[in-house]
């Protein structure tokens, strides 16, 4: 059985962005591959506390277990839910992993230079991140990491250092498979990338300050359509799907094709040669609140009973898969 891998921190409330762009993708692709291969859904609550937390770690984790159940998550045999921090082999490998990688390689990472820009200094772990995330992976033989487009270059970082392990001291790590056959497995053209209401160019961020740039799980529907309502779109006076020229109209046309499960060349087609944003915005508004209001009852009827149940269980498989492959490397190293 290939082993299919994803992880989503639970540092707070999730945004729609993190739903559609990587919890809800991840649930399907679970339910359609679970009879064949092995669905890894870990809360990766040691890469959390890189950043500030404020105590509130375990009740999130609960919560963002919860959302993956509220998605629609089938649960069986061959899905297993775990804590990072639960499973000791994560961070005993990422040192190891450590003593592989280079400077220079993590040091180019797009997401260390983005959170370290303008800061006099910033926390190791914030460097040592995609390291960790290396070990996450390896561990478990994982060939199918399904993230969003921001993630590719540390799957790329894990692919070096396996294939650097493995010329020194033999088979040992799987190879995650390549970024282009990551996206063609998720089965989208790209990475799915929502985008911030009121800044487009960007991605829609729960750490971002301005409260309507965002719409998180727990806001009221109602709450949700106004922000629908004040996204920043553009003065063409056309509906076309362009993320470069208008990415606030393709933005919202994504979104609704995602939250109603609708191929987005169908969304396209719709909306062709229309030129008032006001429907289209109303359009979207109406399905994000369909969407939350399911979800949201959905979520109320999940107890934190259901959630340890499963965390025993995974959390018993995910030790001993990663032990054996821990004891492999250590085994390498001389260390055993």
């Amino acid at each position: 059985m290939k082993t299919i891998l994803t992880g989503i921190r639970a540092n707070s409330v999730l945004t729609l962005g993190n739903y559609l762009g990587a919890l809800l993708p991840m649930v399907r692709l679970a339910n359609e591959h679970s009879k064949d291969s092995q669905i890894n859904i870990f809360v990766p609550d040691l890469h959390s506390i890189i950043s500030d937390v404020d105590g509130s770690l375990k009740e999130n984790t609960i919560r963002t277990i919860k959302y993956y159940l509220a998605a629609g998550l089938e649960i069986n045999d061959n899905v297993h839910i775990y804590r990072q921090s639960y499973v000791p082999a994560h961070s005993e490998l990422c040192w190891m992993l450590d003593c592989v990688a280079t400077m220079g390689e993590t040091s180019r990472m797009i997401q260390f230079k983005e959170k370290s820009k303008g800061q006099e200094s910033c926390n190791v772990g914030i460097f040592n991140y995609p390291i960790l995330m290396a070990a996450d992976i390896l561990l478990y033989d994982a060939e199918y990491i399904p993230l969003g487009e921001d993630q590719f270059q540390h799957i790329e970082l894990t692919r070096n250092i396996a294939i650097r392990f493995n010329h020194k001291y033999g088979d040992i790590f799987t190879i995650p498979a390549k970024t282009a056959d990551q996206v063609k497995f998720m089965g989208v053209s790209d990475g799915i990338r929502i985008r911030d209401l009121l800044n487009p160019e960007k991605k829609m961020s729960k750490s971002t300050a301005a409260e309507n740039s965002k719409i998180m799980l727990d806001d009221s529907p109602e709450k949700a359509a106004k922000k629908i309502m004040s996204a920043t779109t553009d003065s063409l006076g056309k509906i076309k799907f362009d993320m470069w020229g208008q990415p606030g109209i393709s933005n919202l046309m994504l979104i609704e094709s995602l939250v109603t499960n609708v191929p987005l060349q169908d969304v396209i087609a719709t909306w062709a040669g229309e030129t008032r944003y006001g429907d289209l915005k109303k359009q979207v508004a109406a399905s994000v609140s369909a969407m939350l209001t399911d979800f949201q009852a959905k979520l109320a009827g999940i107890t934190d009973e259901q959630v340890y149940a499963l965390l025993e269980s995974g959390e018993k498989y995910a030790n001993e898969v990663a032990n054996r492959k821990l004891l492999a490397v250590q085994k390498a190293f001389g260390l055993r």
